[in-house]
C-alpha cells in the first residue's frame, strides 16, 4: 500500500523559509508528476507546483520566483523550497503523485503558517 507522509511545515514569521517534503513508502511505478497543493479553510484547494516527468515545471504566479519544487526519485521523495514567505502563504500543503496508469496517491497535508 502506497502511502504519502509531508513533512516540514511549521510557524515561520514573514521572509522566513521552509522545506516541505513529501515521502512516499511502499511501490510506486512510473512516477508521471509530483504536485503540490495548499488550502486554507473555506477556500479551494490551489496547485502551488508541479514537476512533470521529472524535467517540466509549472509555478502559480503566487509563488514563482519563490517556491521551488525537487524531487529524489531514488528515495520517492519530492520537495517544496519555499523562501520569502508571505502571511498569505498561510496553508495546509498537500502533496500529491500521479503516475502513467492513471494512479494518484495523496499525502494528508502540513500545516504552513507565516506569521509575526
Amino acid at each position: 500500500q502506497v502511502q504519502l507522509v509531508e513533512s516540514g511545515g511549521g510557524l515561520v514569521q514573514p521572509g522566513g523559509s521552509l522545506r516541505l517534503s513529501c515521502e512516499a513508502s511502499g511501490d510506486i511505478f512510473g512516477i508521471r508528476s509530483m504536485t503540490w497543493y495548499r488550502q486554507v479553510p473555506g477556500k479551494q484547494r490551489d496547485l502551488v507546483a508541479r514537476l512533470e516527468s521529472g524535467i517540466a515545471t509549472y509555478y502559480a504566479g503566487s509563488v514563482k520566483g519563490r517556491f521551488t519544487i525537487s524531487k529524489d526519485y531514488a528515495k520517492n521523495t519530492a520537495y517544496l523550497q519555499m523562501n520569502s514567505l508571505k502571511p498569505e502563504d498561510t496553508a495546509v500543503y498537500s502533496c500529491s503523485i500521479s503516475t502513467w496508469d492513471r494512479r494518484e496517491y495523496w499525502g494528508q497535508g502540513t500545516q504552513v503558517t507565516v506569521s509575526s
